[in-house]
């Protein structure tokens, strides 16, 4: 059964130990992420499925990693400290991709590594759910319909388990906030998010399928395919939305939104 979802951010500067002071200049997402940890804590989930933009992505077919433990680490960022580690949900995982594979691609992978991706948000939320186990999902290059569809799957999969469920789409916002910002500036950054978040807080999950393509890319986003999955669990639940943060001081935006069953 589902018992929480949201969407996270994923950008390493959120590790204190790479973030540094910088950190500061996105204090209401650490915030809002550690408010969010103990949302998911109450909630009391046996199993975390995380959907991430930068994991093994195969451009015509959904990826879901079957491994029997994952570790992070995030060296590539320059830490050499932190580590995670988790296990693995293998029955729901194979049962998720039965589901699926009559309907979309999908493609089993078995990596002990998990990306940041997955790794930056699992470092917030699972600070008291040293058990948990996860199965790391990553999105393909399908359009945004076929995200919905695997959303409206895996829902039914969701439905089925007797593990309680939690479900974190990771991704961030437009890349081209400001002049210097990963994909340059462009004014369609903004413009993408505010009408993303306007449409998000209203709950209107077809107004946000349907928004403008042209938009979607000029705004160089990395989450949008793996909100579509989320909307395809959500969509007929009933539920409420907390924007509970968005800021983009280094240009690019990082939204922590809860969507609360009710």
């Amino acid at each position: 059964m589902l018992v929480f979802s949201a969407i996270c951010p994923h950008p390493p500067i959120l590790i204190p130990t790479i973030g540094k002071d910088n950190i500061k200049q996105i204090k209401n997402t650490v915030e809002a992420m550690k408010n969010l940890e103990q949302e998911l804590y109450a909630a009391k989930p046996d199993v975390i499925i995380i959907i991430s933009p930068h994991g093994e992505m195969i451009p015509d077919a959904f990826c879901l990693n079957l491994n029997s433990n994952y570790q992070a680490n995030f060296e590539d960022f320059g830490d050499f400290t932190t580590k995670l580690e988790f296990k693995s949900s293998p029955m729901l995982a194979l049962k998720i991709k039965e589901r699926v594979e009559n309907e979309l691609p999908i493609v089993l992978s078995s990596s002990d590594k998990i990306d940041h991706g997955a790794a930056v948000p699992l470092f917030y939320l699972t600070k008291h759910l040293k058990d948990i186990e996860i199965i790391p999902l990553c999105y393909s290059f399908l359009d945004f319909n076929a995200h919905f569809q695997f959303g409206q799957l895996l829902k039914k999969e969701i439905a089925k388990s007797e593990k309680r469920v939690a479900l974190i789409a990771s991704g961030d916002m437009s890349h081209c906030l400001i002049k210097g910002a990963p994909a340059g500036y462009s004014p369609k950054g903004a413009e993408f998010d505010k009408e993303f978040q306007t449409l998000l807080k209203r709950k209107d999950i077809p107004g946000i399928l349907k928004m403008k393509p042209k938009l979607i890319e000029d705004a160089a986003e990395c989450g949008f395919r793996s909100f579509a999955i989320l909307f395809g669990v959500i969509e007929e639940y009933k539920f409420e939305v907390d924007v509970m943060s968005y800021e983009g001081p280094f240009g690019v935006g990082y939204m922590v939104a809860n969507f609360k069953l009710v």
